[in-house]
């Protein structure tokens, strides 16, 4: 007994656990972004990638230690040529001795360090990962905005269609009512067949649009999820309403598109190319790198390196220096890009800010339009609704025309369209500002 009742508060824990979790507001939707989204994942995989590219390039100018080993085994001796006066100075001048010397059985081990002393593209190659490890950071940051973007933009969505969907059915429910009472009228003799059969009319629209809310409802929840990274298969709720949405996009934030997070990535871009620059001019310089060198060597007429005979030393080290003196223009031409390139991000950068003045100035007067559009579709619903409820009314009483009623449905329907096209229109292009901005937060 108490195993099973055990087994029920930890089931009820565990549902209870999920339906809070199966909620969310706009905030708590971003927080779960945030935590979960596989993009802003990578992109601290980037930056890790990045710091351990820089750990890469600083081992570079670090002392390098090999250990080397080798054995080997002549099937033929090689043949030593002399010729034979070195050893018969009576023998004719042109007539060699040939003979095999060595062993056949000769092992090594050896004991190799390198140390890099100067190379101008080392520094430079240090200065620029330093720069990848910003730039990759600055993409952290932008990954997190298109995150937030998204499930600002699919929460409201989603809660616009929540809103249609419920007027949606509202007037499916006073349509239906309406054709049920007919239905009495004319099994009472009081209404003709053909008005109730466009009576029906209206009601099967309207049950068209209502079923047509209920999808895209669905789809805008399911197009959250997936800006969440929530899994499909569970269900979600929003506890934010449109009066809490309003209230959030009628706050415009303020602000200068010298903060937009795409101008430091391209400043970045600018650096590293100039980096680039610096990279091939070290290319014409020269490069001193030292090393020291120990080894031993055994030499036998049979496989006995394990036993008590001598291995013989060497030891050495040197300097090693190269100077480039001749590359037939080749590396002119490879700095003469680096350089061409270098210009073309700094006119990339200037035309950029062009680019955002631009969609400043558009999204700023889009949402001034947007705002004074709601205003007059709102207007126009709340009018049309009326109309529709009129003509419902008269027909109740039998001073109406289903035709009319059909009509108003129409009439409605769109201007409800409209509507909702309007509230998107408004919460896209605020959000877009924001981003803008770089105003996307929790907040």
């Amino acid at each position: 007994m108490k195993s099973i009742l055990t087994v029920l508060i930890i089931t009820h824990l565990f549902l209870s656990f999920g339906q809070r979790n199966s909620t969310f507001s706009l905030l708590e939707a971003k927080e779960y972004a945030l935590k979960n989204h596989l993009k802003i994942a990578n992109s601290d995989l980037e930056y890790n990638k990045a710091i351990h590219q820089k750990k890469q390039y600083l081992a570079a100018g670090m002392p390098e230690a090999n250990i080397m080993g080798s054995f080997n085994q002549y099937l033929n001796l090689p043949v030593q040529v002399l010729p034979a006066s070195f050893i018969n100075p009576n023998a004719p001048e042109d007539q060699v001795i040939a003979f095999r010397a060595g062993t056949e059985f000769s092992s090594g081990a050896s004991l190799q360090v390198n140390q890099l002393l100067f190379d101008g593209s080392y520094f430079v190659g240090i200065e620029a990962s330093k720069l990848l490890i910003n730039l990759q950071n600055i993409q952290k940051s932008r990954s997190r905005e298109d995150v937030l973007f998204s499930v600002i933009e699919a929460y409201h969505i989603a809660a616009v269609a929540q809103v249609n969907l419920a007027f949606a059915d509202s007037i499916y429910q006073l349509t239906s009512t309406l054709e049920n009472k007919q239905q009495k009228f004319l099994d009472l003799g009081l209404l003709e067949q053909e008005e109730l059969d466009q009576m029906r009319y209206a009601v099967l629209s309207a049950k068209n649009v209502y079923e047509n809310a209920e999808l895209q409802y669905k789809n805008t929840l399911a197009l959250l999820k997936y800006s969440m990274n929530f899994p499909q298969d569970s269900s979600i709720q929003m506890s934010n309403d449109m009066q809490d949405l309003d209230l959030q996009a009628s706050q415009i934030a303020l602000g200068s598109i010298e903060d937009n997070s795409l101008l430091p990535l391209l400043q970045t871009q600018i650096q590293l190319s100039a980096c680039n620059v610096k990279n091939k001019k070290a290319g014409f310089l020269p490069s001193i790198s030292a090393y020291f060198q120990q080894s031993y060597n055994a030499y036998r007429t049979s496989f006995d390196f394990f036993q008590d005979k001598p291995w013989y030393s060497q030891t050495n080290w040197g300097l090693q220096m190269k100077i480039p003196v001749f590359s037939s223009g080749k590396g002119t031409a490879v700095l003469k890009q680096s350089q061409i390139q270098l210009l073309q991000d700094e006119n990339n950068f200037q035309m950029t800010k062009h680019g955002l003045k631009l969609q400043e100035a558009q999204l700023k007067n889009n949402l001034e339009v947007s705002i004074k559009k709601r205003a007059l579709q709102e207007e126009n619903i709340l009018l049309a609704e009326k109309i529709y409820k009129n003509a419902l009314s008269k027909e109740k009483i039998g001073n109406g025309n289903n035709v009319v009623v059909t009509q108003k449905l129409n009439q409605v329907m769109i201007a409800q369209a409209e509507y909702t096209a309007s509230l998107i229109a408004i919460y896209r292009t605020k959000i877009e500002l924001d981003k803008l901005y770089n105003k996307l937060n929790l907040n």
